[in-house]
């Protein structure tokens, strides 16, 4: 019986191990990142990784249109709201959530999850909270590393900005 407690707690702290180191070298490839906002007594937070572009064709290659994307990299990005929002036009009320798009060549869908805490391609669309589309440009500059930023554009609210290679996508916050 001591001998099979011991081998237990071996392979139990070699898979602690495994699983620390898996996350440090990924993480090393892919950094975490956040963006945060406070207007008045709202506070938005987005926690994501940022994969880089490293020459690749993303939008349409690496990362397909018309299917469901974590919008980072390792795990699901985190949003979270300290109040009810409008995304959009649309009522999403306060808390956290995952952030997953569906990148188009016109548009984006952003979706918004009750999951949280999962690997990022662990996806249910039945715990789907809300889905928006919104325009998807393209830009002059490329973008190396996936980034998410959080604007104050005055009377018009707050607007979630998702950039990486030539693509830009505004998510208006009200």
């Amino acid at each position: 019986m001591k001998k099979l407690i011991k081998i237990l707690v071996i392979v139990a702290a070699v898979l602690a191990v495994g699983y620390f180191v898996l996350k440090s070298w990924t993480k090393s490839h892919s950094p975490e990142d956040v963006a945060e906002i406070t207007d008045g007594e709202l506070n938005i937070k987005v926690e994501y990784c940022q994969p880089a572009l490293k020459g690749r064709v993303i939008f349409g290659e690496l990362v397909p249109f018309d299917r469901v994307w974590r919008t980072g990299a390792n795990e699901a990005t985190i949003i979270s709201f300290s109040e009810d929002v409008k995304i959009a036009g649309e009522d999403l009320a306060a808390g956290e959530y995952s952030l997953w798009t569906i990148p188009r060549e016109g548009d984006w869908s952003i979706i918004f999850n009750s999951q949280t805490g999962q690997w990022g391609t662990s996806y249910d669309e039945e715990t789907d909270v809300l889905r928006v589309d919104v325009p998807a440009v393209q830009t002059e500059e490329s973008t190396e590393l996936l980034k998410i930023s959080l604007v104050d554009v005055d009377s018009a609210g707050i607007s979630m900005n998702l950039k990486w290679d030539k693509t830009l996508v505004h998510v208006p916050i009200n």
